[in-house]
C-alpha cells in the first residue's frame, strides 16, 4: 500500500511525539516534512537526524517546498492562535486535509470512536483537547443508553507534562472541552476542569467523569462504557479504568441543582480513568499528550483508509 504523505506543523512536545508515532507505528502514513519556527528545537533536530525534511519558517516556508504538492494531510500541533493563521494558508488547497491538535476549534470536534464518520469529508477537524479525548468517549457511552442532562469532567495532569502551549491555552481548554461534551458527548450541559498536579514523582493523567442522566439500566451503561474503553485502547493502549464504574440514584424528592438546568434527578454515573503514555518520545506520565497524538494519528489513518486510498 502506498503511504499518504503528511506534514506536522509544530516541533514542540506534541508535534515531536506525533512524529515518532508515525515513524514507528503507522503503516499508512509517511512523514514528509516537520515544520517549526525554532531551528534549535529538539523536534527539528530529531527530524533532521531521521532524514526527514525540515522547515524552520512555519507554514509559509512549507508552502514553498517541493514536498508540499504531494502532502495530503497536515497536522497542526502549534497553538490556538497560530492555527488560525495556518488554516488561512492551508484552506486554499482543496486536496489537503488538516487535523488540528490545538483548542482553536475552527473545524468540527472529532473524537475517533464517537463521531469519525460524521466528519470524514470535512477539510479541517479539531481533536478537542487531551481531556476531551479521554473523557468524551465515556459521556458518549452513557448517552447511548440514557439521555445525559449533565456531564462534568476533571482532568488532572502532571505539571511537568504541561508545556507553554498547554499553559497558554488553559481558558480555551475548559471552554472547548465543555462545548465538546455537549456537541460530541451528547450531554445537555457540559463542564470541564483541568488540574496541573505538581506532585513528584509526576503522576499519570487521571480523569474523573460524572454524568447525570435519565434513569437507565445500570448494567447496560456499564457494558457501554467498557465497550467504549476497548475502542479507545485500540489506539491508546494505556487508557484504562482506575476503579469500577459507580452509580448513584438521585431521587425526584431530593434533586440536585445544576446551573443552567435547575433541579435535576436521575442516575449519577461516575467513572475514574487513568491514561499512561506509550513513552515513545515523552515520559509515560504524559498520557495527556499521548492521547492527543494517538487520536490524531488514528484519525489520519482512517481518513487515508476511507478517502485517499479509495479516491
Amino acid at each position: 500500500m502506498q503511504k499518504t504523505k503528511v506534514a506536522i506543523i509544530g516541533s514542540g512536545n506534541i508535534g515531536t511525539d506525533l512524529m515518532i508515532k508515525i515513524i514507528r507505528l503507522s503503516k499508512s502514513l509517511e512523514l514528509s516534512v516537520m515544520v517549526g519556527i525554532d531551528l534549535k528545537s529538539d523536534g527539528l533536530a530529531r527530524a533532521h537526524r531521521l532524514n526527514i525534511k525540515t522547515c524552520a519558517t512555519g507554514i509559509d516556508g512549507l508552502l514553498t517546498m517541493p514536498e508540499w504538492e504531494a502532502i495530503k494531510i497536515v497536522f497542526d500541533a502549534t497553538s490556538a492562535k497560530a492555527h488560525l493563521y495556518n488554516w488561512e494558508k492551508v484552506k486554499a488547497f482543496s486536496d489537503k486535509k488538516m487535523i488540528d491538535l490545538t483548542p482553536a476549534a475552527v473545524g468540527p470536534f472529532l473524537v475517533p470512536p464517537v463521531n469519525f464518520t460524521d466528519h470524514v469529508n470535512v477539510p479541517n477537524v479539531n481533536m478537542v483537547t487531551c481531556g476531551g479525548q479521554a473523557t468524551i468517549p465515556i459521556v458518549a457511552a452513557v448517552s447511548q443508553i440514557a439521555k445525559v442532562h449533565y456531564g462534568e469532567i476533571v482532568a488532572s495532569i502532571a505539571s511537568k507534562s504541561a508545556g507553554p502551549g498547554t499553559r497558554a491555552n488553559i481558558d480555551e481548554f475548559t471552554e472547548t472541552t465543555a462545548k465538546a461534551i455537549e456537541v460530541v458527548g451528547g450531554a445537555q450541559k457540559g463542564k470541564a476542569i483541568i488540574i496541573l498536579n505538581p506532585a513528584e514523582p509526576p503522576l499519570v493523567m487521571r480523569d474523573t467523569i460524572v454524568t447525570l442522566s435519565e434513569p437507565g439500566n445500570e448494567e447496560a451503561i456499564r457494558e457501554s462504557i467498557h465497550k467504549m474503553i476497548a475502542k479507545v485502547q485500540q489506539y491508546v493502549p494505556g487508557y484504562a479504568l482506575h476503579q469500577a464504574v459507580q452509580f448513584e440514584k438521585i431521587s425526584k424528592d431530593a434533586p440536585v441543582f445544576i446551573e443552567g438546568l435547575g433541579q435535576q434527578y436521575g442516575l449519577k454515573t461516575t467513572v475514574f480513568l487513568k491514561v499512561t503514555g506509550a513513552g515513545h518520545y515523552l515520559p509515560k506520565y504524559a498520557g495527556n499528550l499521548d492521547i492527543m497524538t494517538s487520536a490524531a494519528r488514528a484519525t489520519a489513518e482512517r481518513i487515508t483508509e476511507l478517502l485517499i486510498n479509495c479516491a
